[in-house]
């Protein structure tokens, strides 16, 4: 059973498509990744700062003997 070149090529171009599409489709994912990735260091970023922001307030009621915020 012999296969017609044109067949093949045109299988071929058809799979060259379909990889173009999933390399496009990876870029855009890709993108939405790393974007992704940015907004979780900055939210981690932002905890950290509240966190120490809510320390150096605790320890300056220590220091001043006021009672903590009950919240």
């Amino acid at each position: 059973m012999a296969l017609d070149v044109e067949t093949l090529k045109t299988e071929r171009d058809q799979l060259k498509q379909s990889l173009r599409e999933l390399e496009a489709e990876q870029r855009k994912v890709d993108a939405t990744l790393k974007n992704l990735r940015q907004r979780e260091l900055k939210a981690k970023r932002e905890i950290e700062a509240l966190t120490t922001l809510i320390e150096l307030q605790d320890r300056r009621q220590e220091e001043d003997g006021a009672p903590e915020d009950s919240e």
